[in-house]
This record gives C-alpha cells, structure tokens and sequence, in this order.
C-alpha cells in the first residue's frame, strides 16, 4: 500500500505522569490532532486480559500487573503510528523506561496534589493504588518519590488549570523543537541488536518540569 506523508513531528510518543494529570483524556486528542492510533496501557492490559485493572490488583496482586504491564510495553515500543498513554507507574519500572525512552519522545504532564486528589476523586474505587485511609497524604508521598523518575522524560508540561486543547498545543510545539535536536526519536522502530559490552544508547540531557499553580482545571481529569 502506498505510504502518505503527513507532515508532523514523530510517529510515535508516550504520556507518562502520576495518575490523574490526564494523560488519556489529553492522550487522545493528541492522537487525534496528529492523526495517530491511541493506545491507553491500562485498557489494552484490560482488553488481552480480560480483567479490569482494579481485580487484576485485588485478585493477582500488584506484582502481577507489573508483570502484564512490561509484557504490554515490551509489545507496543515495537509498534508505529501510535500515542502511547502509560500508567502511574509504568515509568517507575527501570525496564520500562528504558525502553520507552530509547523508543521515542516521552512527554511527561504535571499537576499538583491538591489537582490530583481533586481529580482522581471524581471516579472512587478506580485507583486501587490509593484505597485506604488519608488518600491526599498517600498521593503526596508517592509523587515525592516519583517526580526524580518523571523528570527523566524529554518533555514537561503542565495540566493544572488548563484545558485539553491548550495542553495539547503545547505539546505539538514541543515535539516539534525536540524532533529538531534529536531526530532519531522520530523514527520508527529498529530490530534490536546487540549491543558491545559497555556502550549504551546515550541519555537525553535533564529538563526541568514545571513549576505549578494552585489552580484546580476541571476540564482535562
């Protein structure tokens, strides 16, 4: 079938960020801005399993849907034509960020705590991760020990107060000024080969996230 080119700055990128920033919601119009397949990990785990993530962490445990997780990722980085939106702790996973960051652009999308609790409170008993008691305190603490392993993607920006479209804009902009720097990222998938004993992919350069406002969005959960 005859290739068309459509002129845009990858082929490929993935979302990562603590739950409830809005990484499917913004995941999709960016898909669709960039006419690309969208993927959200969670429900393609659901759909090959056929169990919802919340049993999948009741029933088998969380090591198990750590298990499918990397399973699922190991399957999608060889794929094209695709925005990726990952779990909350799909990007914590050494195994998986390193090969989501040696796949192509990763963006990362920030909120506060107080955004995120207000957010992920809209739908209660779908984050499994954070049942029990003082759910602000527990979001508070796992994004101090994430934020050092989200600053490792490429590209950071901010969901606090904004909407979709707006994010999604800026995310466009960026991809395109990334892509221009380090093309290589753009590109489709390469058979994996091996690679001499100590030599690595080289790391791309630490960027900042940005700094975050009190303000609550209530479009882009």
């Amino acid at each position: 079938m005859t290739m068309l080119h459509i002129d845009r700055p990858t082929t490929w990128v993935s979302l990562t960020g603590f739950m409830g920033v809005g990484k499917s919601r913004i995941g999709r119009e960016l898909a669709h801005e960039l006419m690309l397949h969208f993927i959200d990990l969670d429900g393609y785990i659901e759909r090959e399993t056929g169990l919802t993530i919340a049993d999948i962490f009741r029933h088998l445990g969380e090591e198990t849907f750590r298990r499918l997780e990397a399973e699922a990722v190991g399957e999608l980085v060889q794929k094209d034509f695709m925005v990726l939106s990952l779990g909350g702790g799909t990007f914590v996973s050494p195994e998986n960020r390193e090969k989501l960051l040696n796949r192509g652009i990763v963006v990362a999308l920030w909120a506060s705590p107080e955004t995120i609790f207000e957010r992920v409170g809209r739908k209660p008993g779908k984050r499994p991760m954070l049942e029990g008691e003082d759910p602000l305190g527990r979001i508070q603490q796992m994004f101090l020990q994430r934020e050092p392993i989200y600053r490792q993607a490429h590209i950071h920006v901010s969901t606090d107060g904004r909407r979709v479209q707006e994010v999604v804009k800026e995310i466009i902009e960026k991809l395109w000024e990334y892509t221009k720097l380090h093309p290589r990222l753009a590109l489709p998938p390469r058979p994996a080969s091996p690679q001499p004993p100590g030599e690595s992919e080289p790391h791309q350069e630490e960027i900042n996230p940005p700094s975050f406002s009190d303000s609550v969005d209530k479009e882009s959960s």
